[in-house]
């Protein structure tokens, strides 16, 4: 790997700030000192410093954000803001988010750089739990538990079983196992109801708890241990 792209990965800086950093004489590969950003290191072997202090590589990144309204779940688009805004610190990492929620749709989201894993965590092979709270425009009749929860018919296959609970008269629970478009609303309005609030209380095992609107926290190691374990099943 390159040690301009190493540093970089490391939370460094940039490419172009770490070149910087490269070239003022303050980078080490184990007892050397090294000018060049092209040069060439093995992660795995080679013991790097700046400042004469080690560096820890770390190859993938792993947020929880608590999504506000307005904010795309995409990468960048030229006209709206997405929730990529949120970790302008983190552009040269390459993140992106795990699955989708809607502009107006709130809550917990997993933004990371590890591809394999965020395909795991939205395929349906793996029922890991998306649990949300719907708000609806009307009172909910309770009739609709034993339909929904078979599954209903969307875009010509029927949905994976889905958990409902009434919270309130108009205010429901509802774990998914899958992804599908604007999934939670379609399947309400197959019911003649709409989905006025949509908020994602919970991805997997992972909570906002205290985490405010608009704010993230990494995940610690544990963490990111158990969502890969839930693959694994």
């Amino acid at each position: 790997m390159r040690l301009d792209k190493f540093l970089s990965n490391c939370g460094l800086g940039t490419r172009s700030q770490v070149k910087d950093i490269i070239k003022s004489n303050k980078i080490k590969v184990n007892t050397e000192l090294v000018k060049k950003p092209e040069f060439n290191i093995n992660p795995e072997k080679d013991v790097v410093y700046y400042e004469d202090n080690k560096i820890e590589y770390k190859e993938f990144y792993y947020f929880l954000l608590n999504k506000p309204k307005g904010y795309l779940s995409a990468t960048e688009d030229t006209f709206q803001p997405t929730i990529l805004d949120f970790f302008s610190n983190y552009s040269h990492l390459d993140l992106f988010p795990v699955g989708r929620l809607d502009k107006d749709t709130t809550g917990a989201i997993i933004i990371t750089n590890d591809g394999l894993l965020a395909h795991q965590l939205i395929s349906p092979k793996y029922h890991v739990d998306k649990i949300y709270i719907a708000a609806l425009d009307k009172e909910v009749d309770p009739s609709i538990k034993e339909e929904f929860e078979d599954g209903i018919m969307l875009d010509g296959e029927k949905t994976l079983p889905a958990k409902i609970e009434f919270l309130d008269k108009n205010i429901c629970r509802v774990t998914l196992h899958q992804g599908k478009y604007h999934q939670v609303k379609r399947m309400f309005e197959h019911f003649s109801y709409k989905v006025i609030e949509l908020h994602r209380e919970r991805f997997a095992f992972l909570t906002l708890d205290n985490l405010e609107e608009s704010s993230y926290r990494e995940l610690t190691n544990e963490e990111v241990i158990n969502l890969k374990s839930l693959c694994k099943k």
